[in-house]
């Protein structure tokens, strides 16, 4: 088994890059792709412990995209972690993400909510600040009694103190992540919108717009929504992927490679990905 979508503490998980290689092990899984969001920060650490491990290390990263009104995550797996034109990239993206967290605290403000930069700072150990953090800061200031009601009340997409972020198009986002080596693929299209979605027609816009796969396989799927999936990506030509999007404490109870525990990734899926990215426009 494989698993091509997780997170670190240097976005939103819980975990250093070293302890999910270990705990890949433990698991047996064959691969391993580190997606944290906007950033390649927990790269060198993971694969530096390639040669203490026997699950083979990958890298990637996630990308938050609008489409059709919504945010929409798109993977970048298997770029080239040495690509400085999309380190550069990624850095203004962090950049943007700084700008909203701000301009979020000064809603969260007027709303009766007051929390401080360094409230949501020390919610997390490295700089890259994600609602996951704002959550825990509302929690600890008293404002909500747990971390998943300010989602809930707060700062979830359609709540009073939520503030977006200038964020890519799917073909701005796609360019970016074949210009870099990788494969741009749709993650969990199960959650856009909710999950109350078809995406037959929308998947083939993507696909106009350079996505090459998605993620037919995911760790909070319904059996029915992996079948529709897969099925989808079979119908378009689109390659597919999988991963259990593991954030360690912060998404209590889903487990590296297995999801909610029905999970399984084939591990031909990551042959196919490759075969891919080799065949891909910019390589």
């Amino acid at each position: 088994m494989i698993d091509l979508h997780c997170h670190t503490l240097h976005s939103d998980g819980t975990d250093t890059p070293e302890r999910l290689a270990l705990l890949a092990d433990e698991a047996r899984l064959t691969a391993l792709c580190l997606t944290d969001h906007d950033t390649l920060g927990g790269i060198p650490a993971l694969l530096a412990m390639q040669p203490q491990v026997k699950v083979r290390l990958l890298v990637g990263t996630e990308l938050s995209c609008h489409f059709l009104g919504r945010s929409l995550h798109v993977l970048g797996l298997l770029v080239d972690p040495a690509d400085a034109r999309f380190q550069a990239r990624l850095e203004d993206l962090r950049g943007r993400r700084d700008d909203r967290n701000r301009r979020m605290i000064a809603r969260l403000a007027e709303l009766g909510c007051p929390i401080t930069y360094e409230d949501i700072q020390a919610q997390a150990d490295t700089p890259l600040l994600s609602r996951v953090h704002f959550a825990k800061a509302l929690a600890a200031r008293g404002f909500v009694r747990r971390a998943p009601e300010a989602f809930e009340r707060l700062i979830g997409d359609e709540c009073p103190g939520f503030v977006p972020r200038e964020e890519l198009s799917p073909a701005e986002a796609a360019r970016w992540i074949r210009e870099a080596g990788g494969v741009p693929v749709v993650a969990h299209p199960g959650r856009f919108a909710n999950g109350g979605f078809r995406w037959d027609e929308a998947m083939q816009d993507l696909q106009r717009e350079g996505l090459e796969g998605l993620e037919g396989y995911y760790g909070e799927y319904r059996a029915a929504e992996q079948k529709y999936f897969v099925a989808l990506a079979a119908r378009l030509g689109m390659v597919v992927t999988g991963g259990s999007d593991y954030h360690g404490g912060n998404k209590p109870g889903l487990r590296l490679g297995s999801g909610r525990g029905g999970l399984k990734v084939p591990d031909d899926l990551l042959e196919r990905l490759e075969t891919q990215q080799r065949n891909g426009t910019y390589r």
